[in-house]
């Protein structure tokens, strides 16, 4: 098992350069603070470090909820990283994401060389290169680990206890028509449990592009930029703002939530469907959104900002409420307070679709992987 920690590559770190946005990881005491200006190419410029205080430091147990009297869900996040201690191993998943955000910022004012994975779902070079940044990071820190990512699929031995689920660009066709929605996300499982996390958002847009990580440890909190999130209180459907996802199928999944979907606008302040599942899930860790569902979502679509939002003390399971595993096929997380009221009509829902026949067994599980599932 590796155990060492190299940050060497043939992909240099450039945190002081680009990202604009993104910091040292040694650097935790500090945010950057920028302002807008023509004069820059980006639309931005740093222009002073601030002392921010930070709150980061690893709780010794994880949050089930901040919200008194509320229906606890069981927990997704590992027991314990195992043998690997546990702030090498959030170094080493929050250094691997920042170089694939490195690969994305020097991109996303560039043109795009798109191409298709199916009718209308894209890949684009810097998918490709983002993911190869990232591989080359953790196999020089973790040479014996497991890797699945969305581009170069099963890479590593099944033996090991560990598996990495990378996404180099959630929310590719965001990226391809500069819509400022996407992210990096890197999340590691310890025996099938999200152990680690980090999610790179982009935001801004064309001109003003900046960036703003969002990091998990299991039973250590969630951050954002160092600083500790919670999400919301709202415990009213009506007060809330909700977010969901479509994919590219057409089928009766995809009705079942066009449904949902009608039916949340008409008694919430409103649902979104923005097109990046993992800075959605951490925009309800932030408590900017009480809550975010979809259907058919893969491992690296989900692995870090599941336990970014756990970890940040909101609730997570599968659409029709039952205990959520990475390898499922939906996913319902929210603020903790709003959980039970919204399935008691997504679980329903879900269940009729279940009664259709529709696949609802877990899938893109390497074979041979172990877990305590």
């Amino acid at each position: 098992m590796g155990s060492s920690l190299v940050l060497s590559s043939n992909i240099p770190l450039r945190f002081s350069q680009t990202p604009r946005s993104i910091s040292p990881w040694i650097h935790p005491n500090h945010c950057q603070a920028h302002k807008f200006t023509a004069n820059s190419p980006f639309g931005y410029q740093k222009v002073g470090i601030l002392n921010t205080n930070s709150s980061r430091k690893l709780c010794t147990r994880a949050l089930i909820s901040e919200v008194s009297n509320q229906r606890q869900y069981p927990k997704v996040g590992a027991k314990s990283t195992g043998p690997i201690p546990p702030s090498q191993l959030i170094e080493v998943v929050e250094t691997a994401a920042k170089t694939g955000a490195e690969v994305v910022m020097d991109a996303v004012n560039k043109p795009r060389n798109i191409t298709y994975k199916g009718l209308t779902d894209l890949v684009t070079d810097t998918d490709k290169m983002s993911e190869a940044a990232i591989l080359e990071v953790v196999k020089r820190n973790f040479g014996d680990h497991l890797i699945l990512g969305e581009e170069g699929g099963i890479i590593g031995d099944t033996s090991s206890d560990y598996l990495w689920c990378i996404d180099p660009l959630d929310g590719t066709t965001n990226f391809a028509h500069c819509y400022p929605s996407f992210a990096v996300s890197v999340g590691v499982l310890f025996r099938g449990n999200p152990a680690a996390a980090a999610v790179v958002e982009f935001v801004g847009g064309p001109m003003c592009w900046n960036t703003r990580t969002f990091t998990a440890m299991a039973g250590g909190g969630a951050f954002c930029n160092e600083q500790k999130i919670h999400p919301s209180q709202t415990g009213k459907v009506e007060q809330s703002l909700l977010v969901t996802g479509f994919g590219y199928e057409h089928d009766d999944a995809w009705i079942t939530n066009i449904e949902l979907f009608k039916e949340f606008t008409d008694i919430s302040r409103g649902v979104r469907r923005l097109g990046a599942a993992a800075v959605d899930m951490c925009h309800v860790a932030l408590g900017v959104a009480e809550a975010y569902w979809e259907y058919r979502l893969k491992p690296w679509d989900m692995a870090a900002g599941v336990l970014i939002v756990e970890e940040a003390g909101g609730s997570v399971t599968r659409m029709d409420g039952g205990k959520f595993c990475v390898f499922d096929r939906s996913v319902l997380v929210s603020n903790g307070a709003l959980h039970a009221k919204l399935l008691e009509k997504i679980a329903p829902a879900t269940e009729e679709l279940k009664n259709k026949g529709i696949d609802f067994s877990l899938w893109y599980k390497p074979e041979n992987y172990l877990t305590d599932l």
